[in-house]
């Protein structure tokens, strides 16, 4: 969407908010021993607090209220209560919700407990890179130029991304135009990011795989050559300079 007043503004702030503090409380929740359906449940006991619907359910039947990844899932996991997490597991929540009218999507990736598995370079690459792109985010910018920049800073890291995973335009629906913000360079793309539009910016940062493929549970999504994924998303509205992050409370 783009922002054409200051009540569509604050629509935004608030749902935002909430998709982003649901986030950071599901992540702080998060301990060794617990299933996946229990960190969902809170998620969701958090977002109807807020009287706030789940995205995923509300616009695809989606079995949970948020999606739970872990280890070689890259996104859409299912939130089973057989998914036990365990300690140095990579896990990734990403919590998208819909507040009167108005919608906010945002994830992060992390490790359980102690880094046994060494996954913190990849976690902290996703992150990192997120925020660079969003730095260099603003009004005219090429969304292809976007992707190059995500796409050259994982290969000086020593990983390579998802490139049929992209972010998106949201607000007054989850998924809107532009829909193609990707994490590589697709030279076809001449779209440009304009001004006070609303888009979710995310990272897909991958050891191995190069693409993204459904497994046979019809909702998650793993690696076409197997390792790990991190993944790290943010709401944004565009401006002239840098954009402003509406999610920021997640703290990712």
């Amino acid at each position: 969407m783009s922002i054409t007043s200051e009540a569509e503004l604050q629509g935004m702030k608030r749902i935002s908010e909430v998709v982003a503090i649901t986030l950071r409380e599901m992540r702080n929740y998060t301990k060794p021993g617990m299933s996946a359906k229990e960190v969902d449940e809170y998620g969701g006991e958090i977002l109807r607090k807020y009287g706030a619907k789940s995205a995923p359910k509300l616009t695809y039947g989606f079995p949970g209220w948020t999606c739970i990844s872990i280890n070689n899932e890259i996104a859409h996991g299912i939130p089973h209560a057989t998914k036990i997490l365990r300690e140095g597991d990579l896990v990734n929540i990403d919590v998208s919700a819909e507040l009167d009218g108005y919608w906010a999507d945002n994830g992060g990736s992390f490790v359980l407990g102690n880094d046994v598995h060494q996954h913190l370079p990849l976690v902290n690459a996703s992150r990192n890179i997120l925020y660079k792109a969003l730095r260099n985010i603003r009004g005219g910018v090429k969304i292809a130029d976007i992707g190059k920049l995500i796409e050259k800073e994982a290969a000086k890291a020593g990983f390579t991304v998802i490139r049929n995973l992209a972010g998106h335009g949201v607000g007054r629906g989850l998924h809107e135009p532009p829909e193609d913000i990707l994490n590589c360079y697709e030279r076809r793309n001449k779209e440009r990011f304009r001004k006070n539009s609303v888009v979710a910016v995310e990272t897909f940062i991958s050891t191995r795989s190069n693409y993204a493929n459904q497994a046979n549970d019809g909702w998650t999504l793993i690696g076409n050559k197997g390792g790990f994924v991190a993944q790290h998303e943010h709401t944004i509205v565009i401006t002239d300079g840098e954009p402003i992050i509406l999610t920021a409370d997640n703290e990712i």
